[in-house]
């Protein structure tokens, strides 16, 4: 199951996800995967995630918020 969720474009060149849709979107694909098998989410022991490239994300520890926008696989600012 995938779900997609909007690309964020602050400057020319820059690529970004908001962190909360990547959760947003891992929470819903399971549940929806879950109801398909006919199962209980918290019969859930593991999941794997799998994008095209490389997004980053920074997560506060003690939070548990995001400090920053992802920074997608097409972002251009580490070019040079």
């Amino acid at each position: 199951h995938q779900q997609e969720f909007p690309q964020i474009y602050p400057e020319a060149g820059w690529c970004e996800h908001n962190p909360e849709d990547i959760v947003n979107s891992v929470t819903e694909c399971v549940a929806a995967a879950c109801k398909q098998a006919k199962v209980k989410e918290g019969d859930v022991a593991a999941i794997g995630i799998a994008n095209q490239r490389e997004t980053t994300v920074v997560w506060d520890r003690n939070t548990g918020k995001p400090l920053h926008n992802a920074v997608v696989w097409l972002d251009m600012r580490t070019k040079d």
